[in-house]
């Protein structure tokens, strides 16, 4: 199947663009400055506004709420747009919006993501491919997140928060500070609670690598010296070890929000 299928009840504007074999279920809404990739399905009751693109083979489920203006008192009507890559999985009552002038004017979802039932992706924020957002969670706005990054349900990332690729947030958890790649966080207000190394194994990260990567989190959260310093020294001591200088290029980038800290400010890693 290669035309459009779109269900009688639903409304698709004058102007939106419809790939091949995409299909629209029963009292969906597709605004006119959309684009819908190649396969795109919306499953029924889907609204999709502004200046939105849905990459190919993405499925968005009832109730879902994708592109309408930003939840920002900043915001004024500003030509902002949003991009959902390919192959997403968008459930129930998912709202996401645009970027405002004030953050880039870009709020963007890579590829092969599953963003779970009620959870919300405000404006400006960049989630990276592979990325699992459980039931209820809250992404709020200007927030980086890297690729494979798993969120636990009911969590709620503060604004301008970066999180790391590979790392995994706790259900329940409030997160203010910046989560280093590969890390854990856990707790309300979440602290690092080591590595996140079941998700290392699961993608059949190199052993090696693994034990190498816990012993500069040992060095970089022990008590001696400041953070700097211990940062330094890992960056030394591991030059040739990319998931460490994941790690430390992280760190050194820096952000508006500090860097999240295991609770005692150098708890070893579980």
């Amino acid at each position: 199947m290669t035309e459009p299928v779109v269900h009688p009840t639903a409304i698709v504007a004058e102007g939106a663009t419809l790939g091949r074999g995409v299909r629209i279920g029963p009292y969906s809404m597709v605004g006119k400055n959309v684009v819908l990739g190649d396969n795109v399905e919306l499953v029924s009751h889907a609204v999709i506004d502004g200046n939105t693109t849905i990459g190919a083979g993405s499925r968005i489920f009832p109730f879902a709420s994708i592109g309408h203006e930003p939840q920002d008192l900043k915001y004024h009507g500003e030509n902002s747009r949003l991009e959902i890559g390919e192959r997403c999985t968008i459930r129930e009552a998912v709202t996401i919006n645009p970027g405002t002038e004030g953050g880039g004017m870009l709020t963007k979802v890579g590829n092969d993501c599953l963003i779970m039932a009620n959870a919300h992706v405000a404006h400006d924020a960049i989630i990276g491919n592979n990325v699992v957002m459980a039931n209820y969670v809250g992404i709020a706005g200007h927030v980086h997140v890297g690729d494979n990054v798993i969120f636990g349900g009911t969590c709620v990332i503060h604004q301008f928060t970066r999180i790391g690729s590979h790392a995994f947030i706790g259900a329940q958890s409030m997160v203010d500070g910046d989560v280093i790649p590969y890390g854990m966080a856990v707790g309300n207000r979440a602290v690092l609670t080591g590595l996140n190394l079941v998700g290392l194994k699961r993608r059949k990260f190199d052993r090696e690598a693994i034990h190498r990567l816990r012993a500069a989190y040992r060095q970089i959260f022990a008590s001696e010296g400041t953070l700097r310093e211990r940062v330094e020294d890992a960056a030394a001591l591991f030059k040739d070890d990319a998931l460490v200088q994941d790690v430390v290029q992280f760190i050194a980038d820096g952000g508006d929000r500090p860097i999240l800290l295991p609770k005692n400010g150098h708890e070893s890693d579980r």
